[in-house]
């Protein structure tokens, strides 16, 4: 069953499994489906190979905290058991449970983010979050008149799935090329962006590109929300660890031979924006405040958060 773990793996790091909530649930899956046919006798070993194999997953996409709490949420409790049976047994049931919850914290973003929005708004978001079309769609589906702008979300045109999405469901829409922001900012009403990693003291790290919304924004006093689940929070920069921003290939950039060797190509994937420009993070437990993150974290994972 190690496949389901290097094939996951693989989807995940060649963008086939796309966004953060998707891929938390992917790797969850991954570690649940690799328990359940796991042909080994021997509990230790299965302890040893399902940190090797969580490792593997967690390797795919360094900077999404999602993928990393999903993974661990399927281990949570790997340590006290005494039978190769009741641990995987445990860790089938903590991955279902870790894929249900992170579903319905989707929806119940949706319902709390909608209330943000009213009849006449235009909206703007970025790149590929379930979490932000979630909110977007159910206020079209209260009823509401919006109107949407997507940007294209460069280089791999997220955004091209969002507007279709939106336009599927009925939604105005209209999709702007990156560097449109600005310009397009100034008829936006809101704007409801996903997050791939939130930190203690409220930072997003998100798609490249989402700081630029949000100076935008700034500078337009447009309101600016984020979408995010709870699981998304990073509990590691509690302790001053950094968020790693991952880059791509220069592939996705340019084509081979469209520019001198001597030419260098920089393709981060994600960006940071400051609490300062956060207007309400809406979580699957309400919306909060950017300074309020530590505080939930300390809430939802208590004295786990400080042991090894």
């Amino acid at each position: 069953m190690a496949e389901i773990i290097e094939k996951t793996a693989e989807s995940i790091r060649d963008m086939t499994i796309r966004g953060a909530g998707r891929i938390a649930r992917a790797g969850a899956s991954a570690m649940g489906d690799f328990a359940a046919g796991y042909n080994g006798t021997s509990l230790d070993d299965f302890r040893r190979d399902i940190k090797k194999n969580a490792a593997i997953l967690t390797a795919s996409r360094p900077t999404a905290v999602s993928l990393w709490n999903g993974v661990r949420a399927t281990m949570r409790g790997l340590s006290f058991v005494s039978t190769l049976q009741e641990a995987k047994d445990l860790v089938v049931s903590n991955s279902e449970e870790f894929v249900e919850i992170s579903s319905r914290a989707v929806a119940t973003i949706a319902k709390i983010g909608a209330n943000r929005i009213k009849s006449g708004d235009v909206i703007m978001t970025h790149c590929n979050s379930s979490a932000a079309i979630g909110v977007i769609k159910e206020a079209h589906r209260q009823g509401k008149d919006i109107k949407v702008y997507a940007t294209e979300s460069r280089p791999w045109r997220q955004g091209i799935l969002t507007v279709n999405e939106l336009a599927e469901a009925g939604i105005d829409t209209t999709l702007i090329i990156d560097s449109a922001v600005r310009t397009v900012m100034k008829g936006v009403d809101k704007v409801f962006v996903g997050a791939d990693t939130i930190t203690s003291h409220g930072a997003l790290i998100n798609k490249i590109g989402t700081s630029q919304l949000a100076l935008a924004a700034h500078e337009a006093r447009v309101q600016f929300y984020v979408c995010s689940e709870t699981y998304k929070f990073s509990s590691a920069t509690i302790f001053g660890d950094m968020v790693t921003i991952e880059e791509r290939s220069i592939e996705e950039v340019v084509k081979k031979g469209e520019v001198p060797d001597s030419v260098k190509i920089f393709n981060p994937v994600f960006d940071s924006t400051p609490a300062a420009y956060i207007d309400a993070i809406i979580t699957d437990v309400g919306m909060i405040h950017p300074g309020s993150v530590y505080d939930v974290m300390v809430r939802q994972l208590g004295d786990s958060l400080f042991e090894e």
